[in-house]
């Protein structure tokens, strides 16, 4: 699939992505993708998400795409079932947070576990760091294989945002259209 034949949902984590980050960078590069805003970004409610997420979806009339990092994924992980008869055809999941055993995770991220550990209902790829404060390498490949998802490590690269250094996040643009070419 052509990135031009789908609706993107670009997904942010806890407090948005703000200026700089790749997402905004992809919303503002690809004429399909936009931006799901939540109603409140720095006090997350599980609930809320997932039904934004939902709503979202249901908006579109193309097949959709989503892109989320870091608590957008566990949100993403959660509304999944409801998505199963959608027209969402995959997601591209960056940074997963682990809410369970991370002792650096926002206490404002902990009402998002327990983390889902079923299958999506649509192919995924799940991208992950070696040094990621909020997710361990092993957790993140256990998260990926629970979800069925593709895994990529993206080697040492903190949480993939603008403080570990991934504004434009070039490769992270490879990875996804390689994701998009299976779809």
């Amino acid at each position: 699939m052509k990135i031009a034949e789908a609706d993107i949902l670009i997904l942010p984590g806890l407090g948005n992505s703000g200026p700089g980050h790749w997402q905004q960078r992809w919303a503002e590069r690809m004429n399909t993708a936009a931006i799901v805003e939540q109603d409140e970004w720095d006090e997350s409610d599980l609930d809320d998400w997932v039904l934004t997420i939902e709503q979202a979806v249901r908006l579109t009339e193309r097949p959709v795409v989503l892109v989320a990092h870091s608590l957008a994924v566990l949100a993403v992980a959660h509304v999944a079932p409801r998505l199963a008869h959608s027209n969402v055809r995959g997601a591209f999941l960056v940074s997963a947070p682990d809410v369970e055993q991370s002792e650096v995770v926002p206490e404002e991220a902990l009402g998002f576990g327990p983390i889902p550990r079923d299958p999506l209902p649509f192919p995924s790829m799940l991208v992950a760091s070696a040094n990621d404060p909020l997710c361990s390498i092993e957790r993140a490949v256990e998260f990926a294989t629970c979800w069925g998802s593709d895994f990529h490590q993206a080697g040492e690269a903190g949480h993939i945002n603008v403080a570990s250094g991934h504004g434009p996040w070039p490769e992270g643009l490879l990875m996804f259209t390689r994701l998009m070419q299976r779809l």
